[in-house]
Formats: C-alpha cells, sequence, structure tokens
C-alpha cells in the first residue's frame, strides 16, 4: 500500500480555484484594499459612537436637543414669598412669666471615708480622721503606708511608717499627712 502527499500549495491559492486570501498573479491588492476599507468604516462609526457617549450630559431626558458647549448647572429654584396683610394693626403684647428654680438640698460633702491604697492624703481634708483597715498588699511588693507631721517627705517629718505583708490597720488624727503605696483600698472602721 502507497500514500501519496500532496504537493505543497501556494497561500491563497487553491487548485479547485479562488480561497479568498490570494491570488498567485497580483490580484490580492484589491482585496487587501477591500479589507482595509471595511475595518476603517468599522473604526469611524465606533469613534463617533464613542464621542457621542462621551458629550452626552448622562440625563435620561436628552430630548435631541445639541448640548455642544453647555455646562451641567443645578437648575434654578423659584420661591415666591407672600406677605400676609394683619387684619389688626396694633401688635399684640408680649407676656414674660418670670420662674424661679428653688436648688435641691445637698448634703454637705466631706472628706472620705474609703480611699485607694496609693497616694498621699491630708487628713480632715481629704480623708477623715479615725481607725483605717486594709485587706493588705495590691502586689507582691508589700504594701508601704507612712503618717507624718507634714507633705515635705523629709525623714524627720515622719511620725510612724509600716510594710504590711497582710492585713493592717492605722489611727490617723486630723492634720497628718497619710502616704500609701501597693496598698488595697483603705476603709474607715472607727
Amino acid at each position: 500500500m502507497t500514500f501519496q502527499q500532496p504537493a505543497p500549495q501556494q497561500p491563497g491559492y487553491d487548485p479547485q480555484g479562488f480561497t479568498g486570501l490570494a491570488t498567485p498573479h497580483g490580484g490580492g491588492q484589491g482585496e487587501r484594499r477591500k479589507r482595509r476599507l471595511k475595518y476603517g468604516a468599522v473604526a469611524l462609526v465606533s469613534l463617533f459612537v464613542g464621542v457621542g457617549i462621551g458629550s452626552s450630559d448622562g440625563s435620561a431626558d436628552n430630548t435631541g436637543k445639541a448640548t455642544v458647549g453647555v455646562k451641567a448647572a443645578p437648575r434654578p429654584t423659584v420661591t415666591v414669598t407672600e406677605t400676609a396683610t394683619a387684619a389688626d394693626p396694633k401688635p399684640a403684647p408680649t407676656v414674660t412669666k418670670t420662674v424661679t428654680a428653688k436648688p435641691k438640698k445637698t448634703h454637705k460633702s466631706g472628706p472620705a471615708a474609703s480611699f485607694s491604697g496609693e497616694g498621699e492624703y491630708l487628713v480632715g481634708e481629704d480623708i477623715k480622721a479615725g481607725t483605717y483597715k486594709t485587706a493588705g498588699p495590691d502586689d507582691e511588693w508589700g504594701c508601704y503606708w507612712e503618717r507624718a507631721k507634714d507633705a515635705s517627705g523629709e525623714f524627720g517629718s515622719i511620725i510612724a511608717n509600716n510594710n504590711l505583708d497582710g492585713p493592717g490597720r492605722v489611727t490617723l488624727n486630723s492634720g497628718e499627712y497619710f502616704k500609701t503605696n501597693r496598698c488595697q483600698e483603705w476603709k474607715l472602721v472607727g
């Protein structure tokens, strides 16, 4: 059994006739020209459609009027104001009523009966005089308290001090300064 291979063909040439791509005798010039005209016409139509879309103002009520050179702006609003004539030309008298508000009775605020375990307080002004109790240190470093005769921070002003590892009590007198560090809340117990 033998196989025959077909003879190589030139592009655009068919032994039975013309394929439409090109003819071997130069007839392809006319076909190329037609193709160029067709693609050029499509490009021109696309250009006109694009220009038409780009120049439209985007409103739906376009009534076919040309909008070339017209800028979009808000439409004017017309407001009509009518002045009513009064039946009686004399104005009505103005009535003013004065109301005096009475403040609510307040309780006289005084020194606190409990306070934070961190800070320096003046007994009698910031906190009440008396005996206070704390649950102990706020952390593992212990609770430090100090009674002092003034707020100088000098060693000679210390009346009493202590480091607590557990609950503790201290009695404070009016006029003393009480300093506390790393303690839980102090509460007046007596």
